[in-house]
């Protein structure tokens, strides 16, 4: 992610020396690397920055006084990425006297005072354990003038009770577990983010309850292994359950979640999805890998047969139903009938959509001193081969709905083209992205009355491998509490659900890709 630096004009205000004649709010940008854990997680940094008198800084024309950068450990250029940008921000910070920067997230956690040592201008390093603690840490750096590292190796929080700055009127994350009991062999995730803790049902239904009372029709919910929720209290049914209680909740449209894992989808998560009304008919499934044997090196407690199983039972109960998933290639030791293998599983599998990945050494996992570590050049003649098999599928998927009529939710920047092309861009409710015409069919423009969280129905005219275009008229448009809480520029704040952990009894993306702590 590019971040752009301006030097502010004039003295430093609200430096702690107190310069400049008046005193005004300290600034604060949040930078996210990552998957949808750390873009929640960033938005409860800004809650909390907020709470503590902050206030967000104006994009690219201002200088911070407080950066935070909310890290990702996952991939193997996250230490460059941060590296390069600390590096690149050190003399703005060196001409400005008071600025703040503090490192978080899961490459803090992994490296904790690593960061100070190689950057020792970084102010504050705190990790996937204690994100309510940056506020004190902050102040703590600024009174003694030196750098504060703190790293706690189990949560002392669930962070769903911190305050929460939202960044969508019409959609929220909402967590319902954190942490991770797999062992996958390639993934680093549960080392930073801890065993899977999960959050009480009454918590997550009244956070959800609040989002919806703000407006928001959609929620995400959220967790490294969404459908394993309930092993800490012994109910392997809780994840439909949940999904069921959220069909019973007012004015709440769209439920999604993210990420499931093969080995733990069970039918009634299947039933609950097909007979809950506002529960979408898509799901993100990581597949990996198609071939039994590097699914085994992988410690991936399914095989290829029992992922298409859940394929098959999925589109028995939602034949409409999108199925996207994220897949390695080049694991140590993949040979290339391991590779067509995979291709052979994903054209069975026709997915909507997939997020492919070059395999990446992580330090710390078992796959990094496995032997028969592929050289780059077969590892990207793979990876090549694989999207374009999965561009030709996702196609043709796309091409089986024009002339179809989609419910579009509408969004903030979905669309890079929309200004120049005169379009709008939403999310079918099978997660599809959907370029809209604005044109009414008189021939006028509906630009300034559809809002990003309305609701437009609208027939499909054109499919491309990774969105569609509807250019007709639109055949409806509701207008929503979400788009009028975007046209009076309120976003949703949340003061944090209930306090503690569970203990004994009842206890929580093209989209974001799904790179790291959620891709299970």
């Amino acid at each position: 992610m590019p971040v752009r630096w301006a030097r502010r004009p004039g003295r430093y205000p609200g430096s702690p020396r107190g310069r400049g004649t008046k005193r005004v709010a300290r600034t604060y940008n949040v930078v996210t690397y990552g998957c949808q854990m750390n873009v929640h997680d960033s938005e409860r940094i800004s809650g909390l920055l907020e709470q503590a008198g902050y206030v967000r800084a104006a994009p690219a024309d201002d200088t911070p006084d407080i950066v935070v950068f909310n890290t990702c450990a996952v991939r193997e250029n996250a230490d460059n990425r941060l590296y390069g940008n600390l590096g690149r921000l050190r003399p703005v910070k060196d001409k400005h006297p008071g600025m703040q920067i503090a490192v978080g997230g899961c490459l803090a956690q992994k490296d904790r005072g690593e960061i100070v040592r190689k950057a020792p201008w970084v102010d504050v390093v705190f990790g996937t354990h204690n994100i309510g603690a940056l506020p004190v840490l902050l102040e703590r750096a600024r009174h003694n003038a030196a750098a504060e590292v703190e790293i706690l190796e189990s949560l002392d929080v669930f962070p769903s009770t911190l305050p929460t700055r939202r960044e969508s009127t019409y959609a929220g994350w909402v967590s319902i577990s954190v942490g991770c009991n797999n062992t996958c062999t390639f993934c680093i995730v549960p080392a930073l983010r801890g065993k899977e803790k999960d959050r009480r049902p009454g918590d997550i239904l009244s956070e959800v309850r609040a989002l919806v009372d703000e407006g928001v029709l959609e929620v995400t919910l959220l967790g490294q292994n969404v459908n394993s929720y309930g092993v800490e209290f012994g109910d392997r049914y809780a994840f439909g359950k949940l999904l069921r209680a959220c069909g019973d909740i007012d004015g709440l449209e769209r439920v999604r979640f993210t990420s499931p894992h093969p080995k733990d989808f069970t039918d009634d998560v299947i039933a609950a999805m097909a007979e809950t009304p506002n529960v979408c008919h898509s799901l993100h499934m990581p597949l990996q890998s198609g071939s039994d044997d590097v699914l085994r090196a992988m410690r991936r407690s399914y095989r290829s047969d029992r992922y298409l199983g859940i394929i098959e039972k999925v589109r028995a109960a939602m034949p409409d139903a999108a199925i996207t998933t994220d897949i390695i290639v080049g694991f140590p030791g993949e040979t290339e009938a391991d590779f067509q293998r995979t291709l052979d599983v994903v054209r069975e599998a026709r997915f909507s959509s997939a997020f492919t990945f070059q395999y990446s050494k992580r330090p710390g996992t078992p796959a990094a001193t496995m032997a028969d570590q592929l050289p780059k050049q077969v590892v990207q003649e793979r990876y090549e081969r694989l999207v374009a098999t999965v561009e030709e599928i996702t196609w043709a998927e796309n091409k089986r709905l024009v002339g179809e009529t989609v419910e579009v939710l509408v969004a903030v920047g979905e669309g890079r083209k929309d200004e120049r092309t005169g379009r709008m861009s939403g999310r079918a409710r099978d997660g599809r992205l959907v370029h809209f015409a604005t044109t009414a069919s008189d021939g006028g423009s509906l630009a300034d009355q559809i809002r990003p969280g309305d609701v437009v129905h609208t027939a499909v005219t054109y499919a491309a491998p990774h969105h569609l275009n509807a250019d007709g008229a639109p055949l409806a448009h509701r207008r929503t509490r979400a788009g009028d809480a975007a046209e009076a520029g309120r976003s949703p704040r949340t003061p944090g659900v209930l306090l503690g952990l569970p203990t004994i009894g009842a206890p929580s993306p093209s989209p974001a890709p799904t790179t790291g702590c959620t891709t299970h």
